[in-house]
């Protein structure tokens, strides 16, 4: 199942993935038949992987809007749009530097991470919102630092099981 899917991710002028060609048994990264541990390894990973991409722009995002004293919700609107531009990017980076052109890149991320990365901000300025952290003037209060922590770990929580189901779906794939 995700053998094709790698394949499909592939430019068409590129050969294929070196794993590929090396055997079975290099596919240990893929979830085959009824290899849940697996499944439940690539998930991790892959939320992982969009996790630091969102909180990376999340966190540039906070900093901006309370560095300059924006209200709660502009600064979660800036975090939101800079998770999503950083998210992005940590996908596209590497597909764009193994050969892909932007076009083929984005075909194969856009949906799978825009989904990801909607939930996992949804989940992160929720959090951090009831939380206080993006209430707070300064970056150097701990209840800052409080948010940003449990919006970490509740975009995670909220990520992981969808970024599951897509997997299991092909709706967002395991090349990046």
């Amino acid at each position: 199942m995700y053998e094709s899917d790698c394949k499909s991710c592939a430019p068409e002028s590129a050969p294929a993935p070196a794993a590929h060609a090396q055997g079975a048994h290099a596919h240990a990264h893929h979830a085959h038949g009824a290899a849940g541990a697996s499944l439940n390894k690539l998930t991790t990973s892959a939320t992982l992987h969009c996790l630091t991409g969102c909180a990376i722009g999340d966190f540039i995002g906070l900093a901006i809007g309370i560095g300059f004293g924006l209200g709660p919700w502009a600064t979660m609107a800036l975090a939101v749009f800079c998770g999503f531009v950083s998210g992005f990017a940590f996908s596209l980076v590497p597909l764009l530097r193994s050969g892909f052109s932007f076009a083929q890149a984005w075909r194969a991320i856009w949906l799978g991470e825009t989904i990801s990365i909607a939930i996992m901000e949804l989940a992160m300025n929720l959090t951090d919102y009831h939380v206080g952290g993006v209430q707070v003037a300064s970056m150097l209060h701990a209840r800052f630092w409080l948010g940003y922590g449990a919006a970490v770990v509740a975009g995670f929580a909220a990520a992981w099981p969808v970024n599951r189901w897509m997997l299991t779906r092909a709706i967002k794939k395991p090349c990046h």
